[in-house]
């Protein structure tokens, strides 16, 4: 039987993706890396493996075309 894997990274994935296995040093090399991750109550990196598969692109807005205030008229 096949397992789905989580919806986030590992902490073991997250301490390979940034190279540290100490919390705060992985919250800064996220930040750096400019991946999007929350933090957890204990203080541990969350990481949204959609992210880091390429399946949600971040904060991808398009801007409006052609769009005029009301103001103007």
């Amino acid at each position: 039987m096949e397992t789905t894997p989580s919806m986030f990274l590992t902490p073991d994935e997250v301490s390979t993706l940034t190279g540290f296995r100490v919390k705060s040093k992985q919250v800064s090399a996220l930040q750096k890396m400019g991946i999007p991750f929350f933090v957890n109550p204990n203080g541990r990196a969350i990481v949204s493996r959609a992210v880091i598969e390429g399946t949600i692109q971040a904060a991808a807005v398009k801007p409006r075309v052609g769009w005029k205030s009301n103001m103007t008229k």
